[in-house]
């Protein structure tokens, strides 16, 4: 396929794109079938990266795609750290990976890649899962798998895919284990530590050895989203004394749905008094016009008012990180 068939695709799919060249069709248990040489307009790195699938559910044909960046050499043996992003539906590579704790950025030329010097592979080897199947690379033969989800399944095949994966790769067995992730991994992360936890129970030296987990920006649940967002636009100046009032006063922070006019009408105030900002970057000029981010933010209103989830792949809840 030629360069120029191409032109026109955006940076994060031409990268995406790139990555699914790598994959080996096969499921050996041999590691360096995952092998990923280099990928497109990479520059020359002292790491190694592998990327594949795991099947989580021979019957109904599930599987997760996963990419590993390891440390550099002279940073081993690091820590191995498990990236979920949230969503639901969020691509940990499209996104953990590309935007935010991943090894490159993607140069405005949209074809080459720089090396991020912030990325987390510096001091630990990250392995970023595609979770759960129907997401990003992540698929089953089961049209409903794609649906019917689940926190629960989530957690089973995340589990279900570290026991396969460390068994391709045993030189991980028994390493510092942590599990990472922002927005509604929230939700994924400490499901997913407990069932560890509950299964290691009894085993004196279980290879997945679990050592901690960490939650960014975590979805947690409607009340401290509500509460953290409304303090956060308060406390940084984002939103008046009235307004900050308001809200309170108007929104049932236990419940998110179904919000009452008043509700809506003070959280659409609270949008209008933040003006042409980036949500995610409060000291930074935002890139461009904000309004795909403000449709994004009005669509967390959405939310408050349709018992869905939203598939925004970032959260609103603009609480304080929280390490566990």
């Amino acid at each position: 396929m030629g360069i120029s068939t191409f032109t026109g695709m955006s940076p994060m799919l031409w990268l995406l794109l790139s990555l699914s060249v790598q994959l080996r069709c096969g499921l050996s248990a041999d590691q360096e079938s995952d092998r990923i040489g280099q990928l497109p307009g990479q520059p020359d790195v002292a790491f190694a990266q592998y990327s594949g699938y795991v099947t989580v559910d021979p019957r109904r044909g599930r599987a997760l795609f996963y990419w590993l960046v390891e440390a550099p050499p002279a940073a081993q043996p690091a820590p191995l750290v498990l990236w979920l992003n949230g969503g639901p539906g969020c691509s940990s590579v499209g996104y953990g990976a590309s935007e935010e704790i991943g090894p490159f950025r993607i140069r405005p030329d949209g074809w080459t890649l720089d090396v991020n010097p912030y990325a987390w592979n510096n001091v630990a080897n990250l392995l970023f899962l595609e979770s759960p199947a129907g997401v990003g690379f992540s698929y089953s033969n089961t049209s409903m798998d794609l649906y019917t989800a689940g926190d629960m399944r989530t957690a089973m095949d995340a589990h279900a895919f570290l026991v396969d994966w460390f068994q391709r790769f045993p030189q991980y067995k028994y390493r510092d284990f942590y599990i990472a992730g922002e927005s509604y991994a929230g939700h994924y992360v400490p499901q997913l530590s407990q069932l560890i936890y509950r299964r290691n129970k009894g085993i004196q030296n279980p290879f997945i050895n679990l050592k901690g987990f960490m939650v960014g920006n975590a979805v947690t649940d409607d009340y401290h989203d509500y509460l953290g967002t409304f303090e956060y636009w308060w406390t940084h100046g984002l939103i008046s004394d009235g307004t900050y009032h308001d809200l309170n006063a108007t929104c049932n922070l236990q419940s998110s749905e179904h919000p009452s006019v008043e509700c809506v009408k003070n959280l659409n105030a609270a949008s209008a008094e933040q003006g042409n900002i980036d949500p995610y970057s409060i000291y930074t000029q935002p890139c461009n016009s904000t309004r795909s981010l403000k449709s994004s933010l009005n669509g967390r209103y959405v939310r408050f008012q349709a018992p869905q989830h939203s598939l925004s792949c970032k959260s609103y809840s603009m609480s304080m990180d929280v390490i566990i």
